[in-house]
């Protein structure tokens, strides 16, 4: 199966403009939407799912308004190179499905909050969980972590990229954790996440789309949920 040749579509407005989104995304809406949970529910019981629902559909949006031209001809190229971008998939899949089964069977001393998070929410509100992990968080995260962090990166170097590209996404899925539990043994979940980055990053620099490695990040929050129900 040939490789294409790798080229990022985000221009560098893009560029730009996606780094102040980013930071936004890791720094400031995280609180906001905590903040309006709690004004909005007052002291009733907040619909954990449907909050987040909208939250993502929230960032989906300007995730589109921000990589508009980008998302519209990556996915051109999916077209283009679809059996390179499905092998891509297909591969990552087996890989990182069984690595990340494996490990997380593995005795770490918490457990892993993002799992029992899904297979609650499941349990509440079926439809707006499927909803929330198998589109808009796929979309966000794969636009903003493979099509804009490591595509600004894959430029300079293949290798920086990767490595800052697979640990930092790994490292960005628990802290928060860590720091709103104040419990730092939730970094060490960094470990089982680990194959899952590697795996969409290799996803996305071997397909050359963002929108394969959505369908990839789609299958493997399903194997999430299911391995948590």
């Amino acid at each position: 199966m040939l490789r294409r040749s790798w080229k990022t579509e985000m221009t560098v407005s893009e560029q730009r403009r996606g780094m102040v989104f980013f930071l936004l995304y890791l720094l400031v809406f995280p609180r906001m939407n905590a903040l309006l949970q709690r004004l909005w529910m007052g002291d009733g019981e907040v619909l954990v799912a449907e909050a987040n629902v909208v939250y993502y559909a929230f960032l989906f949006t300007l995730a589109l308004f921000v990589f508009w031209g980008f998302l519209k001809k990556d996915f051109l190229g999916l077209m283009d190179w679809l059996p390179e971008n499905l092998f891509a998939v297909g591969v990552a899949l087996l890989l990182a499905g069984g690595l990340q089964a494996v490990l997380s069977l593995l005795p770490f001393p918490v457990a892993d909050p993002i799992s029992l998070q899904y297979a609650q929410e499941y349990r509440l509100a079926p439809a707006p969980t499927l909803a929330l992990i198998l589109v808009l968080i796929p979309v966000v995260e794969e636009t903003l972590f493979r099509g804009l962090i490591y595509g600004s990166l894959r430029g300079y170097s293949r290798t920086l990229a990767a490595v800052l590209g697979v640990v930092f996404y790994a490292l960005a899925v628990v802290w928060r954790y860590a720091l709103d539990l104040k419990d730092l043994r939730y970094l060490l979940l960094v470990i089982p996440y680990l194959p899952m980055s590697a795996a969409l990053t290799w996803c996305y620099d071997r397909g050359g789309s963002v929108w394969g490695c959505v369908v990839l990040h789609a299958l493997l929050n399903g194997l999430i949920l299911i391995m948590a129900l």
